[in-house]
């Protein structure tokens, strides 16, 4: 599924100066969904704590 989210998450990732990230919204937007998805794609292993 694509999310113009994962389009600003990417800009993110290529920035040589990023800080740390914090995904703020509504309840039942997509935003653990959003994160998981992103991690898979970007990155080796991902870690996901409730």
């Amino acid at each position: 599924m694509y999310r113009t989210i994962t389009e600003r998450l990417e800009a993110w990732k290529l920035n040589k100066n990023r800080k740390l990230l914090i995904l703020l919204g509504a309840r039942q937007v997509g935003k653990t969904w959003v994160m998981q998805d992103f991690g898979k794609k970007y990155y080796k292993n991902v870690a996901y704590i409730n």
